[in-house]
């Protein structure tokens, strides 16, 4: 062989090896997957660091809503495929599943991401995960992240407060910044207030290698940023007065709301029966929720915001007070009791404005309002009573009836009261006239309030003509109130006129005819006013109060559902209440037991 061919032979097996290190390099960079995945792995990780949500303290500083640690566990499908696949019953059996419930959520994870970790099992109790975590390194592809769960283990003021749950496919959408596996407020104040307690999320990058640990960080940290807590938010709630309304409602359907008069701040929002929010956290959300749903007696329902009841008796007051500030009756006004009208109780004949609401007389208010929306000046009764109703409806709402009371409450009903618009509707225009509405003269028919309504009435005739919009925020961080939370709302009715409605709610619970003597309180003069609203299953017993009477702290209003008698239950109920906040506790043991003691339904409770 020659030196020339040698040199070809040569020169062939070099291009040769190079052609197979450029083959193998091709290979390796384009085709092998495992190069991929680790090209791809050691490569910069974002982490999100999440935030401390806000906490919520009651208006001394005691704590109604916490967080505490939990967990998620974690699936990475690509992680467990490189390590060769894993014991799903043993994973199973480790946190808490069923063997149906680990496949689901491993398909769930696969279908969403093969290299992103997903949550196969969420909010698990820091107790519960402490012992497992030594031994989730035995299954490839699990991993543990910690999360805040939201809590609160006194149990109270679930409807006010709201939930607290993992975000849906809307939230996603909503360009606010959530991410699958987010948690944020659905309902309630933590809804209302979500900005404000979410804070703000940090966020970590760091390098990880094949096997998705980490390494080191990334820039040297130079590009980390630390999350924001949330802002904490201070109620006008006085927790001790919240538990102990909600102890005397247990067993019962109702509410009750107490304001603070010359604030508007809320001291308590009892809606019976209620249920632990702690129930619709964690992996067991959806079967409380089912079962809470199915419950006939409605505990998920927020009575004091939700429900509309017709105000009844109460109203009447406020009847009287405009005719009065309209120069229609005055205090002397005295109207004969024609029981051939309108139905009425008690031996009373011939009253005057302040023994009318003591005797609840039905005919004295019919005949009042009569003078106000038909005093048979004009020909036309049908145009008479329309042109009339529009100004009684206006004066209505100045005390806060049919309106959002300041908005400060959402999903707050506004009731109804009824104007021409609602009566044409009804009966057509120039089809109607006094004669068709009268019941709305004594509180009922078409009127609707809610028990917070009612219970901000009872605060404007405390406040002899005003009222500060009800609210239940005090301070939101270092930021304080809210500006325009406690606007001043005046009815326009001159203060001086509410005297003798005043006088006359004192004798309703201390005279020997009053209807309400459970809602005294001994050493305190309590002024008050029952009502015993109509209904198919049983009337409810309702009861707006304000006590002391010249210097009023507390006002309150308290629905008794199928109850009965205002004076019977919802009273005492008030009376127990007012006594707690403005004494700090109850000496009326004997009242207390027995409103303990009764239970929804009540026909056979001791009265």
């Amino acid at each position: 062989m020659n030196l020339k061919e040698r040199q070809w032979i040569i020169g062939g097996l070099f291009l040769l090896i190079a052609l197979i290190f450029i083959g193998r390099l091709a290979q390796l960079q384009l085709l092998s997957s495992n190069l991929q995945d680790y090209a791809a792995r050691l490569t910069q990780e974002r982490e999100v660091l999440a935030p401390a949500r806000g906490l919520i303290f009651d208006r001394s500083g005691e704590l109604f809503l916490d967080n505490k640690a939990g967990y998620d566990i974690l699936f990475t499908p690509r992680q467990c495929r490189i390590a060769g696949g894993m014991d799903t019953l043993a994973l199973a059996e480790l946190i808490g599943l069923t063997p149906s419930e680990i496949q689901k959520a491993i398909r769930k994870a696969e279908a969403y991401a093969t290299y992103r970790p997903s949550t196969i099992r969420k909010q698990m109790p820091a107790t519960e995960y402490a012992a497992v975590a030594g031994e989730l390194w035995r299954f490839a592809g699990i991993q543990s992240r910690r999360r805040s769960i939201r809590t609160n283990e006194s149990g109270l003021a679930s409807h006010l407060l709201g939930e607290y749950r993992e975000v849906d496919r809307d939230d996603i959408q909503s360009n606010k910044g959530y991410n699958l596996g987010d948690y944020k407020g659905k309902s309630g104040l933590e809804l209302q207030w979500e900005e404000e307690l979410r804070g703000r999320e940090g966020v970590k990058f760091h390098l990880v290698d094949v096997r998705n640990d980490y390494r080191q960080s990334a820039e040297q940290g130079a590009l980390d940023s630390m999350p924001t807590p949330g802002e904490n938010i201070n109620l006008t709630l006085d927790m001790a007065l919240q538990a102990y309304g909600e102890s005397i409602m247990e067993g019962k359907r109702g509410s009750i709301v107490a304001i603070e008069p010359h604030s508007g701040e809320v001291l308590a929002m009892v809606s019976a029966p209620s249920y632990a929010t702690d129930l619709l956290t964690g992996r067991m959300r959806g079967t409380h929720y089912d079962s809470l749903l199915r419950d006939t007696n409605k505990p998920l329902f927020n009575r004091t915001m939700r429900a509309t009841y017709r105000p009844g008796s109460i109203f009447k007051m406020i009847q009287g007070l405009i005719a009065m500030d309209r120069g229609v009756i005055s205090t002397q006004t005295r109207i004969p009791c024609n029981r051939s009208i309108i139905g009425c109780h008690g031996g009373h004949t011939n009253d005057n404005l302040e023994s009318a609401i003591v005797h609840s007389c039905n005919p004295y208010f019919h005949e009042v309002m009569r003078r106000m929306i038909q005093p048979r000046k004009e020909s036309n009764v049908f145009e008479e009573a329309r042109n009339q109703l529009g100004d009684w409806s206006a004066s209505i709402r100045r005390f806060g009836l049919g309106t959002d009371l300041g908005g400060h409450f959402p999903g707050l009903r506004s009731g109804s009261v009824p104007d021409t618009t609602l009566y044409d509707k009804l009966y057509g225009r120039k089809r109607w006239a006094y004669s068709t509405i009268y019941s709305i003269s004594i509180g009922e028919g078409e009127l609707l309030t809610t028990p917070l309504h009612m219970a901000n009435l009872a605060a404007t005739l405390a406040n002899r003509g005003s009222f500060r919009t009800p609210h239940v925020i005090q301070s939101i961080g270092s930021k304080g109130k809210p500006a325009g939370m406690d606007s001043l709302v005046q009815t326009g009715i001159d203060p001086a006129l509410f005297k003798p409605v005043i006088k006359a709610m004192n004798a309703v619970t201390e005279s020997d005819e009053g209807t309400a003597p459970l809602a005294r309180i001994p050493g305190i003069k309590v002024c008050g006013k029952t009502g015993t609203v109509q209904d198919s299953q049983g009337n409810h017993s309702v009861f707006i109060a304000f006590a002391p009477a010249n210097d009023p702290k507390i006002a309150l209003s308290v629905y008794v559902e199928n109850a009965g008698a205002g004076g019977d239950w919802a009273a005492p109920i008030a009376s127990l209440m007012m006594e707690h906040y403005l004494k700090g506790s109850v000496q009326q043991t004997e009242k207390e037991s027995r409103v303990k003691g009764a239970t929804y339904p009540f026909a056979n409770a001791k009265q």
